[in-house]
């Protein structure tokens, strides 16, 4: 008998054993996940009873908190909202958290262990926990310059300091309110996220960093360092007919504008934008090479951090006129500006790659620094000769080639110009990255819908003003 007895005490034992075992394991594993859980109900009940912290662009608050006496005890208010959306994103009841108020969403409701001073201060005060506030790389006239020249047209604008990687401007159009997503008006919320999504302009979609293109003629730029990196001589000639005809197919690619001779320098092929020349030139260096040079620049890898973006895509197991076509930046290729504002960042930057970010620093209510963000180098997909080279090349594309219009006297600025075909049931899609010496920025400028006919879309005529205009508001 006692044995029996002895026995169930010790599955007991056991089962509030593996009991404890499993609560503890739920509390440590779970327990975070479940508080950053969008959807748990419970917690952001708590959390929209509580001072959020405020997302900075330079000293102003794009992004706070303030008291609010409706359904919840602080509301959240956007400044020039549908501008910084890309940015910050929404934070809503509903909807859960997006962009910023998502990746920082612990610090900015104070939940990290470096906030842990703060909320035993708040709970001894019997106050509500204030949260992080987050100061943003954003140069504020870069932003309203890169907004207001896309003046409500589908498109996108990347500008960063290509010595740090810190971005300075990031907008995607056309955009939203966060705001109408934050209310306290539960209808009113349903309605706006309902009538977002229906909109055929996908003012939701963030073009800067979260969609990919076919980059046209910018991706040149990756061609040539695949060219250059496995020895191309500048001073070598390549074909460049008017036409030429893809291996085995009827198919005929030509270009837009003449390529000056029939055999060209890569140089010249650059300034001219030569499709028949930089299809050439991919052919003769192989789809392998090709795609690792993309590869190095980020392609087919998306870029975390702050940003967390989509990939890039360079395709692979081309045949011969599909790999024509890729290395003038069509067929299957497709790219998010930033990725493209990065490829053209590393060139100015002397090959080497800086990891891109949207938050400098990370301060508590009291303004002590919990975190900061530094210049951090991802990669050197190209050797500081082969970005010489480059730089060369694209300032020729600007003293003697298709991107003459935005010339700055005294500033050295390299650019290339872009126009993606490649569907003919869409307008073209007009492309333009650039970088200057004065300031130290790389650009890329994407306009889906230039809302012009399509026979006068090109890349200098429709990206290049904004381009320009967002290097003045810099300069």
């Amino acid at each position: 008998m006692n044995r029996s007895i002895r026995r169930v005490g010790v599955v007991a034992a056991l089962m509030f054993f593996a009991l404890l075992v499993n609560l503890t394991a739920s509390y440590l594993l779970r327990g975070p996940g479940l508080l950053s859980d969008p959807a748990n109900a419970r917690v952001l009940q708590e959390q929209f009873d509580q001072p959020r912290g405020a997302i900075l662009v330079g000293n102003t608050a794009v992004v706070q908190t303030q008291a609010s006496t409706g359904r919840f005890n602080y509301q959240r208010t956007y400044a020039a909202g549908a501008m910084y959306a890309p940015v910050t994103g929404y934070y809503s009841f509903l909807y859960g958290r997006s962009k910023l108020e998502q990746a920082y969403n612990d610090r900015l409701i104070g939940t990290t262990d470096t906030d842990l001073l703060g909320r035993i201060r708040a709970v001894l005060s019997n106050q509500p926990a204030a949260g992080a506030t987050l100061q943003t790389t954003l140069d504020a006239k870069a932003q309203q310059a890169a907004w207001d020249g896309l003046a409500g047209r589908k498109g996108a604008v990347v500008a960063l300091d290509y010595t740090t990687g810190a971005i300075l401007a990031y907008a995607s159009s056309p955009s939203y309110d966060p705001a109408a997503l934050a209310g306290e008006d539960m209808n009113a919320v349903q309605k706006a996220w309902t009538d977002a999504n229906a909109d055929p302009a996908r003012p939701l979609a963030d073009r800067a960093g979260s969609e990919i293109y076919p980059p046209g003629s910018t991706f040149k730029l990756v061609t040539a360092a695949a060219a250059l990196e496995n020895g191309w001589p500048l001073d070598q000639a390549v074909p460049a007919p008017a036409t030429m005809t893809l291996p085995g197919t009827n198919v005929s690619l030509g270009n837009t504008s003449s390529c000056g001779a029939a055999e060209i320098t890569l140089k010249q092929a650059l300034a001219t934008s030569c499709n028949t020349a930089f299809a050439n030139v991919g052919l003769a260096i192989g789809q392998e090479k090709v795609k690792a040079q993309a590869e190095k620049f980020g392609f087919n890898t998306g870029f975390g951090g702050d940003l967390n973006s989509a990939a890039s895509v360079f395709p692979s197991d081309l045949n011969p006129s599909q790999l024509a076509m890729s290395a003038i930046g069509q067929f299957e290729v497709a790219a998010t500006p930033l990725q493209m504002a990065l490829v053209t960042a590393a060139i100015a930057n002397g090959g080497v790659e800086m990891a891109p970010y949207l938050v400098s620093e990370v301060r508590a209510p009291d303004l002590a620094i919990l975190s900061q963000h530094g210049p951090t180098p991802v990669g050197t997909p190209i050797s500081a000769d082969t970005a010489a080279k480059l730089q060369d090349m694209m300032v020729g594309v600007v003293t003697n080639g298709t991107a003459q219009m935005v010339a700055v006297k005294g500033v050295r600025i390299g650019a290339k110009t872009g126009t993606a075909q490649s569907d003919p049931n869409r307008p073209n899609y007009a492309w333009f990255v650039g970088w200057a010496d004065k300031p130290h920025v790389a650009i890329a400028v994407f306009v889906e819908d230039a809302e012009i006919n399509e026979d006068l879309i090109t890349g200098g005529r429709v990206a290049a003003p904004i381009f320009s205009k967002v290097l003045a508001a810099l300069g």
